[in-house]
């Protein structure tokens, strides 16, 4: 059983302003006994296509990652950056999850797959994330000492069928850090949470940013912990702030052992050992 605690963020543009309130909320949590912090989407910038051109850096170089590996090493943490601008070797930029282990040392890395090219009906109305940020190609894994992680990114909740190769490649544990808008999240977030939990089997850790950014920018909120079954164990719904759950891979086996999914599923997963 791991301790894994939740940061529910408002980020803005200033990296340090941001970066302040990360270490902050991981002292906390390293009080409450968490091994494993996750932030959300954006959170170590959050603005305008120039932000994240400013502020992008190579994997593993600059000084935000720097100061991000500090924090991991000296508090004794694993700590999964929900996204942060990654410069690419050819000049693009992807939005990137950024794993660091209690050592401070980067263990793995995502780069997220699904652009969020949409209209909304709301203040910002449209959102191009292709303009800024290069997709990823990758479906990423990791061990850990808690279990294996699968990694995704925000509006990747909504494609299951990235959820149901996570899980045929094993993971025990799924990371969505977003940054749902308001509107979209009041109604679709916890619907898809829950449903990316049930349907794989796993536990699902999701990190979010919530309230008002800029003049248009407002996201939901409402960071949640959710076991195998589909049931929320921790929730923040508004402010900015902390939750903990404590993640028993145990309850994992027993429910997949009762209601062996995997093996029944026709068209969607093989057979997992």
């Amino acid at each position: 059983m791991t301790k894994i605690g939740v940061v529910q963020m408002n980020s803005g543009t200033d990296p340090e302003r941001n970066l302040s309130q990360i270490k902050k909320f991981m002292q906390g949590l390293q009080l409450q006994g968490a091994k494993l912090v996750v932030t959300p989407e954006n959170s170590v910038v959050f603005g305008s296509k120039a932000d994240y051109q400013r502020w992008a850096e190579p994997l593993g170089n600059g000084p935000l990652q720097q100061q991000l590996s500090q924090f991991s090493q000296q508090l004794g943490i694993w700590l999964l950056i929900g996204s942060m601008p990654i410069l690419q070797a050819d000049g693009s930029i992807t939005t990137t999850s950024v794993l660091f282990d209690d050592q401070g040392k980067i263990h793995a890395h995502y780069n997220k797959m699904h652009m969020f090219d949409v209209n909304v009906a709301d203040k910002h109305q449209s959102y191009r994330e292709s303009d800024t940020f290069k997709a990823g190609d990758d479906i990423k894994v990791i061990d850990t000492p808690f279990g294996k992680l699968g990694l995704s990114i925000c509006y990747d909740i909504r494609f299951p069928q990235l959820y149901s190769e996570l899980r045929q490649q094993g993971a025990d544990i799924i990371i969505i850090p977003a940054a749902f808008t308001k509107l979209t999240g009041r109604a679709h977030w916890e619907i898809l949470v829950r449903a990316r939990a049930i349907e794989t089997q796993c536990w699902v850790v999701a990190a979010a940013q919530w309230g008002e950014h800029n003049e248009t920018r407002e996201t939901w909120g409402h960071s949640m912990i959710v076991d195998p079954w589909g049931q929320v164990i921790a929730c923040q719904q508004q402010g900015t702030g902390v939750l903990t759950a404590n993640v028993d891979l145990q309850l994992t086996h027993k429910i997949r052992t009762n209601m062996p999914v995997a093996d029944h599923a026709r068209l969607v997963f093989s057979h997992i050992q």
